[in-house]
């Protein structure tokens, strides 16, 4: 039912309305709403009736003003685009969906500016707690929010101190699985493609792979070092035309990538180029997203488990949030290497 206001502009249907329409006070629409358990069975069931014959609305927003406390979640995620934090985040959902909460999902376009922006706003909506993949894992506004009551919890990043809880993937080992799944294989002349080196995964992953190569007998300067400016496709058919370009004596016959766009971009330069994947060139993803099974040449990648890593880092927070007991923690999940067709054995 839609109701006219002054004027006769319509307007939605008010506490004072559905008390009108079941003969009941304010306070007892007010208890239906909130505490059930302390209006009779028949009143409350008056009460929801005029709800429904009123389309009453309830206002969320002017509640959680007045109880001080959101019934909302936010996730500012680094790179929309990028599929492994659209899986993250549908861990996220999954866990604020089992606890009655709402998401805001944030895209910081790994703009640090951005991102800030997006956490000054969300502490003045006051939502419950912030979920966040930082550009600067680092960033002193991180601490600030938490020390004015803003319960923050870092996704996909590693920190240090114990300020704050946190999720991540052991992405040095990561890189080491990669390199001992090629030298297995028989390779000799491996490349790491990634960048950019401010992003502290690119540096762990590709830590992982030197420590490999060392741990073999080989030196660090047999890791070749492909730098991009980005972890997206079109920077992997980038550097798949500077492998390509290189001389058979120097260029390497498997490549190890810092996530799986710039693998399939490199996949696409391959076959583009007439370089066959993986007799000419293996190559080695990272993060395992949907698309790496379903491409041409099935990539083999490293696997990280990034719904589970959104179900954690929520579950944790809404625990920060509601248990004053509540004990921050690190956790580092481990990765698994899954061989697919762009790796065999040489």
């Amino acid at each position: 039912m839609v109701l006219a206001a002054a004027g006769g502009a319509a307007r939605s249907a008010s506490v004072k309305d559905v008390a009108a329409t079941a003969g009941v006070s304010m306070a007892t629409v007010s208890n239906v709403l909130n505490r059930p358990e302390r209006v009779s069975a028949g009143t409350r069931a008056r009460v929801e009736q005029a709800m429904r014959e009123l389309g009453f609305v309830r206002n969320e927003s002017a509640r959680q003003l007045r109880v001080g406390k959101s019934r909302v979640l936010a996730y500012v995620m680094l790179d929309a685009s990028n599929p492994f934090f659209t899986d993250v985040a549908r861990g996220v959902e999954d866990v604020a969906e089992e606890a009655d909460l709402s998401v805001f999902l944030c895209n910081s376009d790994q703009r640090g500016q951005r991102e800030r922006s997006y956490l000054t706003r969300l502490e003045g909506q006051r939502v419950q707690g912030v979920l966040v993949t930082p550009v600067d894992p680092e960033d002193p506004l991180l601490d600030d929010l938490a020390r004015r009551g803003t319960p923050v919890v870092i996704v996909d990043r590693t920190r240090a101190g114990d300020m704050h809880c946190s999720v991540a993937v052991d992405n040095v080992l990561g890189g080491h699985l990669a390199v001992d799944h090629l030298l297995d294989l028989g390779h000799d002349r491996i490349a790491f493609v990634g960048g950019p080196e401010r992003i502290g995964q690119v540096r762990d992953r590709r830590e992982g792979a030197w420590r490999a190569l060392t741990a073999a007998g080989y030196t660090g300067e047999d890791l070749v070092v492909v730098r991009t400016d980005a972890l997206s496709v079109a920077e992997g058919r980038g550097a798949g035309a500077r492998i390509a370009g290189m001389s058979r004596k120097v260029r390497p016959t498997a490549v190890v990538c810092a996530n799986d766009l710039l693998a399939l971009g490199l996949l696409q330069a391959c076959a583009t180029l007439g370089i066959r994947v993986p007799d000419d060139l293996a190559i080695v993803g990272y993060d395992d997203i949907d698309f790496a099974a379903a491409a041409t040449v099935p990539l083999t990648s490293v696997r990280q488990p990034r719904r589970e890593l959104g179900r954690t880092a929520a579950e944790l927070l809404i625990d920060e949030a509601t248990n004053p007991d509540h004990v921050h923690r690190q956790m580092l999940f481990k990765p698994e290497l899954v061989a697919r067709g762009t790796t065999r054995q040489r």
